[in-house]
């Protein structure tokens, strides 16, 4: 039986590294891509097949991964927005950017899918080759979420799901039925360090899927360095939309949670949806 080529597309982070391994478990060829300022390039020993390109070389990323052979191909890991401002695309990549309206996440990464695929790439999630990385529903350290931490999150579930229709980011700290930060191109460890300045001890912080993204890229994530800045910021909840979310280092994350009196929950298809239509 011929083994099958997996393509990783790799940002930052161990997420790469760890989808790398899964593949290679399940007796994939690892064929992997990075970028220079966003990649590790040490996990070029994770891939039997590596290359490392600028962001915005978009003919030369399609060429590596066809003439590598590879079947399916997922993202895995962080880009850094800010510093993707400077990209300089190539041919391919300007052509485009020349033909979109805005130059929102999604609508950027939908037109990347959609020249990979013209190419007969198939586009996979990552997250199915790790699905223990996937945040389970339900309530997850030892604190339950308070009465007031709950008001919170009915109040700001909706705007966080109207902030995401907008295609501007997957994280909001509200306190007190107010909205205190709404992440931007800088990143939901930033916004939290902004939302603990700005909201003081007893913020909420909401972490969700944008309406109607294609959930094969761009999954939102958490981790222990989310907690660690949570708890630095003074933080008393955390919630997370359930199943859509990757939650890197769980235990070790729930139990520094726990430490600092945290409450994480995972927020369900169920009640995402309840919390959506009560604010109709």
């Amino acid at each position: 039986m011929n083994q099958e080529s997996i393509g990783i597309i790799a940002g930052s982070g161990q997420f790469p590294m760890l989808v790398a391994r899964a593949a290679r478990l399940e007796g994939h060829r690892v064929v992997m891509c990075g970028f220079q300022g966003h990649t590790d390039s040490a996990l070029e020993h994770e891939a039997d097949v590596w290359s490392m390109l600028h962001l915005g070389q978009l003919g030369r990323l399609i060429d590596f991964f066809v003439s590598a052979g590879v079947t399916r191909l997922c993202f895995a890991g962080a880009i850094s927005k800010p510093r993707a401002l400077d990209l300089r695309p190539d041919m391919r990549a300007a052509k485009v950017l020349f033909r979109l309206r805005s130059k929102g996440d999604d609508v950027l990464l939908r037109a990347v899918l959609a020249e990979l695929e013209s190419e007969g790439l198939v586009i996979v999630q990552a997250a199915e080759l790790v699905p223990g990385l996937r945040g389970p529903e339900g309530v997850l350290t030892r604190r339950q979420p308070s009465a007031e931490e709950w008001q919170d999150i009915r109040y700001g579930w909706p705007v966080a799901m109207q902030i995401g229709a907008l295609d501007i980011g997957q994280c909001l700290v509200v306190r007190r039925g107010m909205v205190v930060a709404v992440e931007g191109l800088e990143g939901t460890d930033a916004t939290l360090r902004r939302g603990g300045e700005l909201g003081g001890d007893g913020c909420v912080a909401l972490k969700f899927v944008k309406p109607g993204q294609d959930e094969r890229i761009d999954l939102p994530a958490l981790g222990l360095a989310t907690v660690r800045t949570l708890a630095q910021g003074g933080y008393t909840c955390l919630c997370y939309q359930a199943g859509n979310t990757l939650f890197f280092d769980r235990e070790e994350s729930i139990s520094l949670a726990d430490k600092h009196g945290i409450s994480i929950v995972g927020i369900g298809p169920a009640l995402s949806a309840e919390l959506t239509a009560a604010a109709e």
